[in-house]
């Protein structure tokens, strides 16, 4: 789409007090005040059909996502995120201990709480997948247990494997169609629970996760948009080959008791460092391959210390970081650099369901195809009556009507021409193969 404005007339202007003498009869002339009129062209080539991306969930099911959002809740003066163990003294619930999520809410009870509307919203635009990360462990009868290779282990399509929840439905199109497979997937992800067998375990293999998931997608695709939403709790670790290890000055440990990085034989020498450098390299050889990656974090850990770093490099490598004109679109404690057009923190950052919710609305409106038979006009570019609207489909000029246009107000900040009836059903039917060109001229006075 684009829009040009183009100037129609020059200044008219008159002089006081003239008068002209023609036999016996005087004239005076009037003044008159200079008038400008623009007009503004929004040219269009819709293919609706083509437009509805392919896009792979990768969802983070470590074991903090069972923790607390907000370790501190007091409800009718009682700390509600806290157990009394047998010692008698409380600690946080958490993995181990789950929390009771109808009183204190955990990541994981927030997220599915967010992602239900956002599926439900977003299904019929979106073929819709779901993968799960890490791989879940095995479970093993007492006294065996758990490896941390196996708490370790990346999304994988190995046999047995539970990584792959859904897949991305390449076959269907209709909107009822993917509604209901958008359903199925909600129902895989709300099957997850926070507690007990199957619940979200292990560590944050992002790398290697990513690097599976890109051979869900389909690579250099020029019909549909293929795209990752990933969206993790944690920061990247696991990689036991990673170029850092504990004995690096480079080694960020992400684990909460640093020893288990720095100690040689553990099994965290490597796997529990920072694994940045390999997750943005994932993402940028996902995206030389035209598959995007949008990037959210989820909680404390994502928000401060090394989170923001590496999924911000992750989120602008992946080609949806977060644009801006001006620092109010960023949002509070942000700014935008105007020069590249981009907010200072690129990832969708989310703390609680309410701000993922709001994540995951403007994503969808970032990866959703748009209206075909809606198109939208700057507020500075509207005319000051309908009148001086003119619409052509395919070059041939179509008046307004209730079974072809109308200028629509309905949203004060995002006025423009509503296309209805058969003009809206040529619109929705349009393929890459048999485009509908669509053009708008406004004329407004200046």
């Amino acid at each position: 789409m684009r829009a040009k404005s183009t100037p129609l007339s020059a200044l008219l202007a008159g002089t006081l007090g003239v008068a002209v003498m023609a036999g016996c009869q005087t004239y005076d002339f009037e003044p008159v005040d200079p008038l400008a009129i623009a007009q503004t062209t929004v040219e269009s080539v819709i293919t609706a059909r083509r437009s509805k991306p392919d896009v792979m969930l990768l969802v983070d099911i470590s074991g903090s996502m069972t923790k607390p959002v907000n370790k501190d809740l007091v409800v009718n003066g009682t700390r509600v995120c806290d157990f009394q163990a047998e010692d008698g003294k409380f600690y946080m619930c958490e993995e181990n201990n789950p929390c009771d999520t109808s009183k204190c809410p955990t990541r994981w009870s927030e997220l599915q709480g967010a992602m239900g509307p956002f599926l439900a919203e977003s299904g019929k635009l979106v073929r819709f997948g779901l993968t799960t990360y890490p791989e879940p462990p095995p479970v093993k009868p007492p006294p065996q247990t758990t490896t941390v290779p196996e708490l370790c282990a990346p999304a994988t399509a190995a046999a047995g494997s539970l990584s792959i929840r859904a897949s991305v439905p390449f076959e269907l199109d209709s909107d009822t169609e993917l509604q209901d497979y958008a359903s199925l997937v909600n129902d895989k992800l709300q099957g997850i629970p926070n507690g007990g067998a199957g619940r979200p375990r292990g560590g944050t293999p992002t790398s290697a996760s990513l690097e599976f998931v890109g051979t869900q997608l389909r690579a250099n695709s020029e019909d549909r948009d293929q795209i990752i939403i990933l969206l993790t709790d944690g920061l990247p670790n696991c990689n036991d080959k990673n170029e850092y290890d504990g004995t690096s000055a480079e080694c960020r440990c992400t684990l909460e008791t640093p020893s288990q990085c720095t100690d040689k034989l553990s099994p965290y020498f490597q796997r529990g460092c920072l694994d940045k450098n390999a997750s943005v390299r994932a993402v940028s050889a996902l995206k030389a391959n035209m598959i995007s990656t949008i990037v959210i974090g989820f909680g404390a850990e994502t928000s401060a210390g090394d989170g923001p770093s590496v999924l911000n490099e992750m989120a602008r490598a992946g080609g949806y970081a977060r644009d801006c004109k001006a620092s109010i679109d960023c949002g509070a404690g942000d700014t935008c650099d105007v020069n590249t057009g981009l907010c200072g923190r690129s990832f969708y950052q989310a703390g609680n369901r309410e701000e993922l919710a709001a994540a995951l609305k403007s994503i969808s409106e970032a990866i959703q195809p748009g209206e075909p038979c809606f198109t939208e006009l700057q507020p500075s570019q509207l005319p000051s009556d309908e009148k001086l609207i003119v619409v052509y489909i395919n070059g041939e000029r179509t008046l307004a009507g209730p079974d072809t246009w109308s200028l629509d107000l309905s949203v004060p900040e995002k006025p423009g021409v509503r296309f209805t009836g058969s003009a809206c059903a040529k619109l929705e039917s349009s393929r890459p193969e048999d485009p509908v060109s669509v053009e708008v001229r406004a004329i407004r006075q200046l």
